[in-house]
């Protein structure tokens, strides 16, 4: 998505909005998280004399240093790690160790500048601009989810994602690409075939769209789509006799060419079956999954990006894409609410050169490590596997000290299974720290 320049009647859109930056389960209390927003940088943290979320610029008033490598202290205080200044959860400056007085840390510049916050649907938000004005403004929500608070299944995912915001929410309102991209993962091939989408209650906050067919050539039900402007996109669809299925997408803008993709799929099923198999998977391994899907289309959604930004962007798109059918009304829904409502987040920075393909599949900085659930498993795993060559130490034992047939077949069990053992785990550490770059759609 180019950063060129473009009509836009409110630039301020993006910075008047709020932000899914994280899910709660995957942040700590015990100590603060750094994120970047809209090329803000923010430390995340627990208050624990106000017990709740608080979101600070990430930079200590006193000398400048990020307030993230700090710590929180037995009071609940966020302290600076350089000199032991400590902040309230609204942003007072509350101890300098240095000082004999407290009028120091009376004035208005020991304050640390303090962004609104909220927790709803599991997830963190914070607001962009002014406090103040964030009262006003709702909070992005998924409709169905608020409407109907119960009964859902809900497997989520997030990644860091080295593309702009703009071309992840393009490229998951783009519901035609699934059956070629991820054919092998999501889709197929012979699934694929006209899409006629509508394009409906277009507008400042964005817009709904819906698909008659839907997916599978009809064999699932008609799909309504949703886009709330500025980052929060979800298709809802409902699959007669199985389930109702939204598939939700919050594209969170860190920096230009960088976006943190929040991913929820929530499920009603008909049955109680799918639902109970689907808790059985560990939340890491289901994980793994989505990784795959993602990177799918993630090469060439980080080129095409750029081929854009080079032909003049959302204002040139017309020009730039053969957009020939129907397919492509919401990607032009989008590109048109930039143009007339919502700007370009970014308008005065260009892209970055182009990342190789190791940087583009890296899974540990970009999920792993931020996840609970993985970087968990990543430990346990860890830990486990030296545990296979002590059993293949006592299958060697059992075949040494009885020498029988059983103690044979006893030993060369123990040595098969420490085999699988080491191979497996090595197997799932590799990929939760990096991606294969093969998409299964080229594999014969």
């Amino acid at each position: 998505m180019t950063q060129s320049p473009c009509p836009s009647p409110s630039p301020s859109r993006w910075h008047r909005a709020w932000y899914a930056v994280a899910f709660v389960r995957d942040l700590d209390r015990r100590r603060p998280t750094a994120f970047t927003l809209l090329e803000q940088d923010l430390v995340l943290w627990w208050d624990g004399e106000g017990q709740s979320w608080r979101a600070f610029a990430d930079v200590c008033p006193h000398r400048l240093v990020p307030l993230s490598e700090g710590r929180i202290n037995a009071e609940g205080q966020l302290e600076c790690p350089y000199h032991g200044w400590s902040f309230a959860g609204d942003g007072r400056c509350t101890t300098i160790p240095q000082a004999e007085a407290t009028t120091a840390a009376a004035s208005p510049r020991s304050r640390c500048r303090s962004y609104a916050t909220a927790v709803a649907q599991d997830l963190l938000f914070v607001f962009a601009g002014d406090p103040a004005e964030a009262a006003a403004l709702p909070l992005p929500l998924v409709e169905p989810l608020v409407q109907e608070p119960e009964g859902w299944l809900v497997q989520d995912t997030f990644r860091d994602l080295p593309m702009d915001a703009l071309t992840v929410l393009e490229n998951v309102l783009d519901v035609s690409h699934v059956n070629f991209t991820h054919h092998a993962t999501v889709g197929r091939r012979q699934n694929a075939g006209p899409v006629d989408l509508e394009l409906l209650d277009f507008g400042p906050d964005g817009f709904r769209g819906f698909w008659k067919e839907g997916p599978r050539r009809g064999k699932l039900g008609s799909q309504a789509t949703t886009f709330l402007a500025p980052g929060l996109m979800w298709h809802d669809l409902t699959a007669p006799g199985f389930a109702r299925i939204l598939t939700v997408v919050y594209a969170t803008p860190i920096r230009r060419g960088e976006c943190r993709l929040i991913a929820r799929f929530p499920f009603q099923f008909a049955s109680p079956w799918p639902g109970r198999l689907l808790r059985l998977r560990p939340r890491w391994l289901q994980h793994l999954g989505n990784h795959k899907v993602l990177e799918d289309d993630q090469v060439f959604l980080h080129w095409q990006e750029r081929q854009l930004e080079a032909r003049g962007g959302s204002a040139e798109l017309a020009r730039s894409c053969y957009l020939a059918t129907s397919s492509d009304r919401y990607v032009q829904g989008l590109h048109r609410w930039v143009l007339e409502h919502g700007g370009l987040p970014f308008p005065a920075s260009a892209l970055e050169p182009r990342l190789g393909l190791r940087a583009l599949m890296d899974r540990e900085e970009s999920h792993t490590r931020h996840c609970q659930a993985c970087s968990g498993a990543l430990k346990a795993l860890r830990r486990w596997r030296p545990v296979a060559p002590v059993l293949a130490w006592i299958a060697l034992a059992v075949i040494a000290w009885w020498r029988t047939p059983l103690a044979l077949a006893v030993g060369l069990g123990l040595a098969a299974l420490a085999a699988l053992f080491h191979r497996q785990c090595a197997l799932w550490e590799q990929q939760l720290l990096q991606g294969d770059g093969h998409p299964p759609r080229n594999q014969p």
